[in-house]
């Protein structure tokens, strides 16, 4: 299957088969690491990091990974560019695409919801690259998707239900219960993460089950296609509007806060209204109670966890957390996106 050149923006637009040799690929990574078949996958090669918001996972586990596969990853920030915006004068988005598809092999962009201003302005600003560079648009986290992290989670959720690290069991996802509960707490967090993790989730054939408070329902589109996909694979989706009725009988739990629809007012992002909305919802907190009620239940998060509020110290460093499991993933799952879209494999 040739994904030379393909773009990796959100995981619904690759096919389960592409999904499916991807995540192949990341688990042979990881379980020989090092290995000669890889270190020159991207010889010679610059990746491009273009970062409008900060990371400690993304930039490092891109960083790491272009130098495992032989290249080079470049760090770039728009204050060092002089890019068009709404309200000043510089270079366009065809120009600078263009320029950097003549230098790098790839670019992976970041720009979550403080830096955009409307939701799905970030993920625009993804495809207006994409439309005009001839290289791999490689999502990093925009204001609606995050499909590495996604990739990660569910490799991650498999290899709990496999055999470990490296041997990970999708077959053994099919039919397990997959928990998505809001939570309280003061990061005022974007949609992008727990929605990759709803479409991965219902691709790989599990029940899904949203947990959230009224004015907390996510993309309708995310929604719908969470819906058709679990249908196509004769699954159960549903939304409840209680902290309590989703733990029982799960077997992936995911705790995270989440902005409202409203977050935006006059193109501005209000982190400090959500924050308050937020915590104004008391009882929201996963726990060791809680996860009691599940089947034995593995606790996932992207990180940076907010615990205490999303989740407490005792499930989040427990016995059946998967926190840095998901974590150490980004790694293998990113060098096999950027061997199979930008390498010579």
């Amino acid at each position: 299957m040739d994904l030379y050149g393909k773009d990796f923006i959100v995981s619904q637009e690759w096919t389960k088969s592409q999904l499916d040799e991807l995540l192949e690929l990341a688990a042979r990574m990881k379980r020989d690491r090092y290995s000669s078949r890889w270190t020159s996958i991207l010889e010679h090669r610059t990746f491009f990091m273009f970062f409008y918001n900060p990371s400690v996972r993304t930039r490092q586990s891109f960083e790491c990974a272009a130098t495992e596969l032989g290249g080079h990853a470049q760090f770039l920030e728009p204050k060092a560019m002089r890019l068009k915006t709404a309200t000043t004068a510089g270079e366009t988005i065809e120009d600078a695409a263009k320029v950097m598809a003549r230098y790098a092999c790839g670019l992976g962009i970041r720009i979550l919801e403080d830096k955009v201003p409307h939701y799905g302005a970030g993920n625009e600003l993804l495809r207006e690259y994409a439309q005009w560079a001839d290289i791999p648009i490689l999502n990093m986290a925009d204001d609606r998707f995050h499909p590495c992290q996604g990739m990660a989670d569910v490799m991650g959720w498999a290899e709990w239900y496999g055999e470990g690290p490296g041997r990970p069991s999708y077959e053994n996802l099919k039919g397990k219960n997959f928990l998505l509960t809001w939570a309280s707490g003061a990061l005022a967090r974007s949609w992008c993460s727990v929605q990759e993790a709803l479409l991965v989730a219902s691709r790989f054939g599990m029940n899904v089950t949203i947990s959230r408070p009224e004015g907390y329902d996510l993309d309708p589109e995310v929604y719908a296609w969470t819906h058709a996909n679990c249908e196509a694979n004769g699954r159960d989706f549903c939304v409840v509007d209680d902290p309590e009725t989703g733990y029982d009988g799960a077997h992936v739990v995911y705790s995270r806060n989440w902005v409202t629809a409203g977050a935006y007012q006059d193109g501005e992002f209000q982190k400090k209204a959500e924050v308050e909305k937020a915590m104004a919802y008391p009882g929201w907190t996963t726990t060791a109670g809680r996860m009691a009620r599940t089947d034995n239940a593995i606790f996932t998060h992207p990180m940076p966890i907010d615990r205490g509020s999303e989740v407490t110290d005792e499930v989040a460093s427990g016995p059946r957390s998967a926190v840095y499991d998901v974590a150490e993933n980004r790694l293998h799952v990113q060098k096999a996106v950027m061997a199979l879209t930008m390498g010579n494999l």
